[in-house]
């Protein structure tokens, strides 16, 4: 994966309280930006993605594609927390000179946006024409808008939520509880927790799909007694996939900061603070 890669070498004040003595973003730049900067498209990536936006939206984003690099600046960025490049929990503290592992401090979608706005400028970015984001990079996508309303002209979210729900914290949580009772949890290495991490992976594909798809694309064939069904095949598979990608700790993190979103704390609730958005959005 080719990454460009951006360095804030001074403290960096997160939502909850804590410090991280510096950060650094790794992101993909896609066509060229016009003078004026009127064609930067920025799309935020969903939980479990990277920055490489070609690869992972093969059919929406490149020549030609509705996103097309050739009159299009797009731009992906992996998240704070994240597992491609960007600092996270298997990055080195400055201070210690070791991993953080689970030392790493909470952070929030909020905290995410303002490292974004900090490559922003250092690339010289003063208008997103477009701002994309599904789930986890739908929840970013939001929250930019309406920390700068005058930012963003257009705004398109899938699958995301303004403010996380009980039973999708719910979820996360049983996630989390599968990856803690993962004997290696405890541990500092990098793949600590990576069995628990699988068991999360599975509990949360049941979140992604409903009853109905998996009695379409995971429908029983008379399978004989003692021979995996496809719907455990397939559940364990998601499960190894994910494993040899990603790590727990991130995955940990992740769920909390997409747990932290609530556009409207500190801001008079949900309604009051969507008000604020300038950008043209699909409700």
């Amino acid at each position: 994966m080719n990454s460009n890669y951006f360095k804030y070498p001074h403290p960096f004040q997160l939502e909850a309280g804590d410090v991280l003595p510096e950060i650094e973003l790794a992101y993909q730049t896609l066509g060229t930006m016009k003078p004026d900067g009127s064609n930067v498209t920025w799309i935020c990536h969903a939980f479990t993605g990277s920055q490489d936006v070609a690869d992972w939206w093969q059919g929406v984003v490149g020549q030609g594609k509705l996103f097309n690099t050739d009159n299009q600046f797009i731009i992906c960025v992996n998240v704070l927390g994240s597992h491609y490049g960007s600092t996270g929990p298997l990055s080195v503290n400055p201070e210690t000179q070791l991993p953080y592992y689970h030392d790493f401090p909470t952070i929030t979608i909020r905290d995410i946006v303002n490292s974004f706005d900090l490559l922003r400028e250092h690339l010289g970015i003063s208008k997103i024409k477009t701002c994309v984001g599904g789930s986890l990079g739908g929840q970013q996508a939001v929250e930019w808008a309406i920390s700068q309303p005058d930012l963003i002209e257009n705004l398109i979210l899938i699958a995301t939520n303004a403010q996380h729900s009980p039973w999708g914290i719910a979820f996360n949580e049983s996630q989390r509880m599968a990856i803690e009772v993962d004997p290696t949890w405890k541990e500092s290495y990098a793949t600590a927790g990576i069995e628990g991490m699988k068991a999360a992976r599975a509990t949360a594909l049941i979140s992604y799909r409903n009853y109905e798809t998996y009695g379409i694309t995971q429908a029983r064939q008379d399978e004989p007694l003692g021979k995996s069904y496809r719907a455990v095949s397939y559940q364990r598979y998601q499960g190894e996939k994910l494993a040899q990608r990603f790590n727990a700790f991130s995955y940990y993190i992740l769920s909390q900061v997409m747990d932290s979103q609530d556009v409207g704390r500190g801001r008079g609730g949900v309604q009051k603070a969507l008000s604020r958005i300038k950008a043209k959005k699909p409700w």
